[in-house]
């Protein structure tokens, strides 16, 4: 697929699904196109690495490198590291409680991705508002309003990603996890 052709499939999906929910907020559905964009490629799902350079695969697995970032006697102190972590948390969450939230309802872990997802975002504004970043106030909203914005994900996934198997096997292990699990 030709490079550009995926962010303008996005924006108008996105675009259309905040259209047809009334959902008014231009920067949200930017950020949610951008998202959808990245995530195209299931290794961005596991874009952040641990410090030795482990994939993180799982939310727990961010949480405990984030733990193990603030510890201040290893050699992996990093505290930095933690927006990073915590924006990861809340985009992957979002994409999965969205896009995939029939695999996270089996998993019985939607009211945790909720949970963790808000909270990311949250730290995500809390930070950038304290170092005056101008993005700060879409991270507050992320997380005020993260239930909406992943059912506007799930509602564009199902009104204009239809397929016959959702999620698509293919040879992607992840997708093909997806639909074994």
């Amino acid at each position: 697929m030709e490079p550009g052709l995926l962010p303008r499939f996005f924006e108008r999906v996105t675009r259309q699904s905040f259209q047809d929910l009334a959902l008014d907020d231009p920067p949200v559905a930017r950020y949610l196109t951008d998202l959808l964009t990245r995530f195209a490629r299931t290794e961005a799902l596991y874009a952040v690495r641990d410090l030795p350079g482990r994939k993180l695969e799982t939310v727990a697995d961010s949480l405990l490198t984030i733990r193990r970032a603030w510890d201040w006697e290893s050699p992996d102190w990093n505290p930095e590291a933690e927006r990073t972590l915590r924006r990861h948390i809340g985009d992957y969450t979002m994409f999965m409680t969205g896009v995939f939230h029939e695999h996270v309802e089996r998993l019985a872990a939607t009211d945790y991705y909720l949970h963790e997802g808000r909270r990311a975002y949250r730290f995500v504004f809390e930070t950038a508002r304290a170092d005056g970043n101008k993005d700060a106030p879409l991270y507050r909203r992320l997380s005020d309003r993260f239930e909406h914005y992943a059912g506007a994900l799930t509602y564009a996934r199902k009104v204009y990603f239809p397929s016959e198997q959702w999620p698509p096997a293919g040879t992607d292990p992840f997708f093909r996890s997806l639909v074994t699990e």
